[in-house]
């Protein structure tokens, strides 16, 4: 019978496993485990940003879309606002301001919008990056300082009109200027959007 405490013996049943010391990793191994954490981390970002500047775009998109909208919309309904008489918006200074501005943010918003929409399907930049960005952050920014500027100034104006009679033509003008606050905000949205995006250009 073979005692199982015999140093001789070839089983050794209640002896504790022996410990191996592992092997010491050269660089380029500690590289490649390296290489491999980092791919796993890195991938979900990489997508995740992909993400955020897939919504940043078609949501700058659909400001400009509204931008393009209100400011139309202001343009047209100042336009028309011709009743006869003393009913008249080329007669005051103030809705002929309101209405040049409409007519130069409704140039400016379509073409940025028709240069988002082209591209977006595209892929294709029409200008650099940097370029793009410059151009879109002081160009909705100015706009937007003119549409304020020209809703503001034609308020007083409307308000007076309508203490003494409250009828289509100052309806008309309170719609303009209605929409050109609205295309104000939409732009002043833009404009922070632009500056989000310049912030983010690589000038290296």
């Amino acid at each position: 019978m073979t005692n199982i405490e015999d140093p001789g013996s070839n089983k050794h049943f209640g002896s504790p496993p022996a410990t191996v010391t592992p092997a010491k990793s050269t660089p380029a191994e500690t590289g490649v485990r390296n290489q491999t954490a980092g791919t796993g981390f890195g991938v979900p970002g990489i997508l995740r940003r992909w993400r955020r500047e897939d919504l940043i775009k078609r949501g700058y998109l659909g400001l400009r879309g509204l931008s393009l909208l209100f400011s139309l919309l202001s343009f047209i309904i100042m336009a028309s606002n011709k009743h006869g008489d003393w009913r008249q918006f080329d007669k005051y200074e103030e809705y002929r301001y309101l209405l040049a501005i409409g007519i130069l943010g409704t140039i400016y918003t379509g073409l940025q919008a028709w240069r988002q929409v082209q591209e977006l399907y595209t892929g294709k930049n029409l200008f650099r990056h940097q370029t793009s960005a410059l151009v879109d952050f002081f160009g909705d920014q100015i706009m937007a300082y003119l549409f304020i500027s020209a809703a503001s100034s034609a308020v007083p104006l409307t308000n007076r009109m309508r203490e003494g009679a409250d009828n289509i033509f100052t309806d008309s003008s309170a719609a303009s200027i209605s929409m050109g606050f609205l295309a104000f905000l939409c732009l002043a949205l833009s404009a922070m959007v632009s500056g989000y995006k310049l912030s983010t250009q690589s000038y290296v």
